[in-house]
């Protein structure tokens, strides 16, 4: 199993045209982080596409781009790339880029988004949601496939027979759907072949498991091979010492995000009683010991099989050390100890 981080760069919104100094810091925390994943073992170091003032990432494939120069091994990859307001063409190329910066690196992970921003900032409408996701998702897949492209869709200007340049390192951009639970995505992965990644933030994990069967079906009745399916979860993950350090020094951060996204949303107020109660080893959050979390990982994985697990850092008002501290605790404690109990499995 492919066991790595992800991070949507979280920062307090400065309300500043000029002089980010604070939004500057976080960029180099996240580089110090994501060459610390390197260092450690780590397989994928991944970053969320937002357009808010809460999140400094809106351009993955660029701080990707920075963070290659100073890694050598991690693969990096959006998590993810809002393909339903983003051009296909310019998506392959930037992430193109990005995989002749690293040497083959290079990860597309394309979805819907949790947020809506980027529909009006790009000029696209809310009611075309599905369908823009559909035909840029088969457009950038035709893009990957061949090096000269002619293509016709409802949302996009057509291209004539124009070569896409420049073209990756690797064979072929890896292109991951990344999901939070819609059966229709899970069933379009499957048709597709393509590899499929789920969010699981809230609910027993457990209820997810359909949804991977009816991935696997549909690649199945596809002619798929299933024992070349790649599925990955992707859940909020902080680790310390121990679990009650782990609870408390994460809660803040998880408080805010979750109440401020909740405003949104119309839902209620988190209390730190249903936290606890995620933590729990048969709910999402993966918060707590080297331990708690190593069994946590290995739980699921006899409920999926997956083969990536992307922990979702949080980082709020946790200190940027503590942020190391766990990253470190991650891929030097618990990822050995996980592919050594899966080794054994296997064997």
């Amino acid at each position: 199993m492919e066991l790595g981080i992800s991070s949507f760069g979280e920062i307090k919104p400065e309300g500043v045209s000029g002089g980010a100094r604070a939004s500057f810091l976080a960029m180099q925390e996240l580089i110090a982080e994501a060459r610390l994943a390197d260092q450690t073992g780590l397989d994928v170091f991944a970053l969320g596409e937002h357009h808010r003032p809460d999140f400094i990432i809106s351009s993955p494939e660029v701080a990707l781009a920075g963070i290659a120069s100073v890694t050598e091994h991690i693969r990096l990859s959006s998590s993810v790339t809002v393909l339903s307001s983003a051009d296909p063409v310019r998506t392959f190329q930037q992430f193109a880029t990005l995989d002749l910066i690293s040497g083959g690196r290079a990860e597309i992970m394309a979805g819907r988004g949790s947020f809506t921003e980027s529909f009006p900032l790009f000029g696209f409408s809310l009611s075309d949601y599905d369908q823009l996701y559909i035909e840029k998702l088969q457009m950038l897949m035709e893009i990957n496939e061949n090096e000269i492209l002619t293509w016709k869709g409802k949302y996009r200007a057509p291209v004539s027979n124009r070569g896409v340049y420049p073209r990756p390192y690797q064979a072929a951009l890896p292109i991951w759907i990344a999901a939070g639970g819609t059966p229709a995505s899970a069933v379009r992965a499957g048709k597709l072949g393509l590899p499929l990644i789920v969010a699981i933030l809230g609910g027993r994990p457990s209820q997810f498991v359909p949804f991977m069967n009816l991935y696997k079906k549909a690649a199945e009745e596809a002619g798929h091979d299933l024992s070349k399916l790649q599925f990955g979860i992707n859940s909020q993950l902080y680790i310390a010492e121990n679990s009650d350090q782990a609870a408390d020094e994460f809660w803040p951060s998880y408080e805010t995000l979750m109440n401020r996204v909740g405003r949104d949303r119309g839902w209620q107020p988190i209390t730190r009683e249903q936290f606890e109660y995620l933590r729990l080893p048969d709910g999402p959050l993966f918060v707590g010991s080297v331990q708690e979390v190593t069994d946590k990982i290995l739980h699921q994985h006899k409920l999926f099989g997956h083969t990536r697990f992307l922990g979702q850092l949080v980082k709020g008002y946790i200190e940027p050390e503590k942020v190391l501290r766990c990253i470190e605790l991650f891929g030097t404690r618990v990822a050995p100890a996980v592919r050594a109990a899966l080794g054994k499995m296997s064997s």
